[in-house]
């Protein structure tokens, strides 16, 4: 890390969904400050938060955050933090180029780990329809051409990977790269 430190990406999972465990991004913003953060910035309201630390790896940082954030809102919320330069890879090596002009067409999941083998073939069983995925160390991409919300896929993806992490759609992936960029 720089003297300035290194910037990072905090993603909730499971916040302000469908009116519960409700979590203001100004509230949330001060939270993050308190715990030393700097350049703190939120974007919509499902939880995404980009930040400055001076040290720290994204592991630790995910596992302090997580504690703090459940002893200050008393629940648990499972939080992947990756770094800057992780998003921008992310973008780079997009496998559906195609799509990317639809943000509601292609989504990257934030994956805990990486799938094994058998996990990744037991979903790709499971994918029938129209969607594609591609998985690329723990981040996995999904193409549904007829959007989130229409995929029945779609809901199969977490208790068939069975590899906890948090989906967000290609707009919210650019606009939380060009955050960090600004940020750094």
């Amino acid at each position: 890390m720089t003297a300035r430190g290194k910037i990072f990406v905090a993603l909730f999972s499971g916040i302000n969904v469908g009116g519960n465990r409700i979590v203001k991004m100004a509230e949330l913003r001060a939270f993050f400050e308190a715990l030393g953060f700097t350049a703190v910035q939120s974007y919509v309201q499902s939880g995404n938060v980009v930040f400055r630390a001076d040290e720290g790896d994204a592991a630790e940082l995910a596992g302090t955050i997580e504690d703090a954030f459940e002893t200050k809102w008393g629940f648990r919320s499972r939080i992947m933090v990756r770094d800057a330069d992780w998003l921008a890879r992310r973008v780079a090596e997009n496998p559906y180029p195609e799509v990317a002009d639809e943000p509601k067409k292609l989504h990257l999941y934030t994956l805990e780990r990486q799938p094994t083998e058998e996990e990744e073939k037991r979903l790709a069983d499971k994918c029938t329809g129209p969607e594609h995925f591609t998985v690329k160390g723990d981040a996995f991409y999904l193409k549904a051409p007829n959007g989130l919300g229409h995929s029945e896929f779609a809901n199969l993806i977490p208790r068939t990977l069975k590899v906890p992490g948090t989906a967000r759609n290609w707009r919210t992936v650019l606009t939380l790269l060009e955050m960090a960029k600004a940020a750094g």
